[in-house]
């Protein structure tokens, strides 16, 4: 028996032709068109049999909803198609490498996901009685041991629900330190290369925010802070500084930094969001630093897309450990107790108050204790040097064709490029990164630090293999040489093979449309009826 020649051939390939039949469906193949619910959907019926409610007395009062919620209704299979399709149009780290600078899009881990979902931890609620979480309180306390290890600190705050949340915790403690003792400084100095929210939180707490230049190189100029504590001596209250900094750089200076701030009793506020870089290697506290949070959904690998759930603890110095805010973690004779109130507060404990309702987000510190214990001190440390070998190695494979703001010097987690190679070709940074959605990546983080012109801040984080990183580059490489030789068609109109093409950003912005209006009715024509 032989094989049938005569059908459509199977082998990978381009097409014999260059035809593209518009379907009846709009879908392509198996790039299925997957409109909104609301299209789908029938507002008059539902997949689940819902029994009429008892009678009741309202307490919502003015907020009480008036007309009919108009929630769309779809069959069981209806619902889950159309969840499933909508999953395939978004790009996670599950499909692809995730060159997101400072974001640290690693790899989470399916064994993290199984330890939350264990009963003790997943089917637990934040009002039961102490007594009956005792395991629970005990990883808190476990996990806060691993944190101040590893950064060299005296206390930790578990609550904080993210970075900036992390951050406005850090600051509070500072500004509850410095009322405590009898001091209202009103300057923090931020470099300028510090992420937004810096700026932001300390703008929030009233303090107001005082620019510190960087060098050439991209790091902070120790004489340059020290110049600023004179200019507005006795009332800088901090520094908020990042290390690795946004650049992707060390801070060298950062001990010197320190004790400049420290010799006019003002805090040392560190951004955490780059510990992934130097985990293991380098203890913030060691290097002077009074404050640091940890995005546990960056370093320690529990999930970070779709904006959460995030989770940033804070730790604390000697100087700050009294001001933690409730609730957090003692040790006693007996094992770990949660301290929820300030009636079991102890003699030198001086909380600034609360951050959020409950412990912070619990599945969370589980995800992140499950990664530290599975990779131990040793394993923890490897990681960091793989996440910095790996940005020199897109750095190296990258300079002789993409532009280094800051030189060809070894670059931390993260790798800085700035748009001067587009110069003269017709293509600007948002083509580039455009033309990387219809490779199939999606795009660094772009225009971010705002102290380089068109940035583009690669982070390939330490999940990826060399093969991945190589074709990375050669892809880039590709992109690169393209605009070179003038080919401005395939970046000024993409993406081509999205499911969407390239939005009017700034149109979108300005002008969002936020509700979705149902189309009038189709009018058939007397003759289209005959």
């Amino acid at each position: 028996m032989t094989m049938n020649t005569q059908g459509r051939p199977t082998a990978p390939g381009e097409p014999e032709t260059s035809f593209r039949p518009k379907t009846f469906t709009g879908n392509r193949g198996l790039d299925m068109e997957e409109p909104l619910i609301f299209e789908i959907g029938r507002t008059d019926t539902t997949g689940v049999d819902l029994d009429e409610p008892a009678e009741f007395a309202p307490e919502l009062g003015a907020h009480a909803r008036s007309a009919p919620i108009g929630l769309p209704g779809l069959a069981e299979p209806e619902a889950m198609r159309h969840y499933v399709r909508l999953s395939r149009n978004n790009y996670a780290i599950d499909s692809g490498l995730y060159p997101l600078g400072s974001c640290t899009m690693k790899h989470n881990p399916r064994l993290n996901e199984k330890m939350a979902r264990l009963p003790g931890f997943g089917d637990i609620h934040p009002l039961q009685p102490l007594s009956t979480v005792r395991g629970a309180v005990e990883l808190l306390a476990e996990l806060g041991d691993w944190l101040m290890e590893l950064t060299g600190t005296a206390a930790i705050a578990l609550s904080p629900k993210a970075g900036a949340h992390g951050e406005l915790c850090g600051m509070m403690a500072i500004k509850a330190a410095h009322t405590a003792a009898g001091r209202d400084p009103k300057i923090v100095l931020v470099p300028d290369s510090a992420h937004g929210t810096n700026p932001a939180t300390a703008a929030l707490l009233g303090y107001r925010v005082v620019a510190v230049d960087a060098r050439d190189d991209g790091t902070v100029d120790v004489a340059a802070v020290r110049a600023a504590i004179a200019a507005h001596a006795g009332d800088v209250a901090a520094i908020m500084l990042t290390n690795p900094n946004t650049c992707g750089l060390f801070e060298r200076d950062i001990v010197a930094i320190a004790e400049a701030i420290h010799a006019t009793d003002a805090y040392f506020y560190c951004d955490g969001a780059n510990f992934n870089a130097i985990v293991g290697k380098a203890r913030p506290g060691d290097l002077g630093i009074d404050a640091m949070h940890i995005n546990l959904h960056k370093t320690f690998s529990t999930p970070h897309g779709g904006g959460g759930p995030g989770s940033g603890p804070v730790v604390l110095s000697q100087r700050l450990a009294p001001f933690s805010p409730l609730p957090f973690v003692r040790k006693t004779a007996d094992g770990p107790v949660l301290v929820e109130t300030e009636a079991g507060l102890e003699p030198g404990e001086r909380p600034f108050g609360r951050m959020t309702a409950f412990h912070g987000q619990m599945g969370m510190f589980v995800r992140a204790l499950a990664y530290m214990l599975s990779h131990g001190a040793d394993g923890l440390k490897q990681a960091s040097e793989d996440a910095v070998l790996n940005a020199n190695y897109v750095r190296v494979g990258l300079q002789d064709l993409m532009s280094l703001p800051f030189g060809e010097r070894p670059c931390m987690h993260e790798v800085l490029f700035d748009d001067t190679f587009l110069k003269d070709t017709g293509v600007t940074t948002l083509d580039f990164a455009k033309a990387m959605i219809d490779e199939g990546y999606h795009p660094m983080t772009m225009y971010f630090p705002l102290v380089v012109h068109g940035a583009m801040l690669i982070e390939p984080t330490e999940s990826e293999s060399r093969a991945a990183l190589d074709l990375f580059v050669a892809t880039l490489r590709d992109l690169v040489m393209s605009a070179k030789r003038g080919e401005t068609e395939r970046f000024t109109g993409a993406p081509y093979l999205a499911p969407r093409r390239r939005l009017d950003e700034t149109r979108a912005a300005r002008a969002p449309v936020l509700t979705w209006t149902p189309p009038a009715p189709a009018e058939v024509s007397p003759q289209a009826v005959e």
